[in-house]
């Protein structure tokens, strides 16, 4: 078993290590940034358009069904199209998408997006939809559009985001299960492992949302050294509470996880208790991570500024795309803290890649699920696993090499 992370961090070699190896330095070891800087940094032109001198006009934005996949196609008035793939909640949010999202982009300048991104937030009062039910159907778009303005400018995600720094991409599998005995939650965690040949693995803990109830009595604290033992040292883990606990069983949970060494501790205490999360940073060892549920830019600010969570996790989908995203990750990079972006939906990892493609502070490890090898035909060179690491797709925009032959006989949703 490692030896304590707590006491690991408290050596300034071993901070120096851990730092190395995660992105995660102790809270002394941060600088203290003002609001200004933080500011500045969100503010500052995420998108790189040199290459396109021509206004690109969006003539059409439509959602489509095909099978179990629901897509948004983006046509600009020139005839050029790009598309983007939904997670699961377009199933309710499609009105929202329809009504209220689409109809803004319709005759606008794709170029402008990043001003389009706050014109549609103010569009028909949408702002009061603040969360997911407005963010997801704006991401949607903004994918589609980053998706045409690569296929014209011949550039991809990553590289209109500011330009590639890494082609490959460490990754964690993740395991969503919570009704396995601990027994049977390492063996398919092995199972993960065995398939992908991952250095990195995620399990759940606690019931999600339970007021410090566990899925099955004494599960997680039971996990936490199974997984240790079970599955080596060689193996970095990562848990995930879900919300699970206050911060007297966070910590406890936390000292648990300090003893294995884990790579972080993810969403403690529930997502919009900010204090409270920040109660489990301060006192522990080990890396706190938060951001799935967020909505906000200045409570991303308040949470970089103020030492809220030790790790960053606006999802591409719920926070409202890749650009919004961006922006968190330069007020972190500011504060010296990592971006390791949640996904949502089967084809999220595929924005994922890009992400951390151009994003230079990501943290040790990505996630990455299992039932996105259907994904790997609509590629020309399509993300491959090797030693640990996903390739980014190549290619223009997102990378789908037949968009029009991917969207044969779809539906449309309306």
């Amino acid at each position: 078993m490692r030896s304590n992370r707590r006491r690991f961090i408290e050596l300034s070699a071993g901070a120096g290590v851990l730092a190395l190896a995660t992105g995660f330095q102790p809270h002394s070891n941060r600088p203290r940034v003002t609001v200004d800087a933080l500011e500045k940094a969100a503010s500052a032109p995420i998108l790189d358009l040199k290459k396109l001198r021509q206004a690109v006009v969006i003539e059409s934005v439509e959602m489509l069904r095909k099978g179990k996949e629901v897509f948004v196609r983006v046509r600009s008035k020139d005839g050029a199209e790009g598309i983007a793939v939904t997670n699961g909640r377009a199933a309710y949010l499609y009105p929202i998408f329809n009504r209220l999202v689409a109809p803004y982009f319709v005759g606008k300048d794709a170029r402008d997006l990043e001003e389009h991104l706050f014109g549609v937030y103010r569009h028909r009062s949408n702002y009061k939809l603040q969360g997911l039910a407005l963010w997801c159907p704006v991401a949607w778009v903004e994918f589609a559009v980053l998706d045409m303005l690569g296929r014209i400018s011949g550039q991809s995600l990553g590289e209109l985001l500011g330009g590639v720094v890494r082609r490959k991409v460490p990754f964690y599998i993740a395991s969503g299960r919570r009704d396995t005995t601990p027994e049977q939650e390492v063996d398919y965690l092995q199972k993960l492992i065995d398939e992908t040949g991952a250095k990195a693995v995620k399990f759940r803990l606690g019931g999600r949302m339970s007021h410090n109830a566990d899925s099955l009595p004494g599960r997680s604290e039971k996990l936490i050294p199974l997984a240790r033992k079970a599955l080596g040292d060689k193996i970095d883990i990562h848990a995930d509470a879900n919300s699970s606990y206050d911060p007297p069983k966070a910590i406890e949970i936390g000292r648990m996880l300090e003893d294995i060494g884990a790579v972080y501790f993810e969403e403690p205490c529930p997502f919009d208790h900010l204090g409270d999360t920040k109660r489990v940073a301060d006192a522990l060892g080990i890396p706190v991570a938060g951001g799935e549920q967020e909505y906000s830019q200045r409570r991303f600010r308040w949470m970089i500024r103020n030492r809220g969570v030790d790790i960053v996790q606006p999802d591409l989908q719920y926070y409202g795309g890749l650009i919004r995203s961006s922006r968190v990750a330069r007020m972190a990079a500011v504060a010296d803290m990592p971006t390791t972006v949640h996904i949502s939906g089967g084809f999220g990892f595929v924005y994922m890649l890009h992400f951390a493609s151009c994003t230079p502070e990501i943290g040790a490890y990505q996630e990455y699920k299992r039932g996105t090898k259907k994904y790997r035909d609509w590629f020309a060179t399509p993300p491959s696993i090797d030693d640990g690491k996903m390739t980014v797709p190549t290619g223009p925009g997102v990378g789908i090499a037949h968009p029009e032959e991917l969207l044969k006989d779809a539906k449309r949703v309306v």
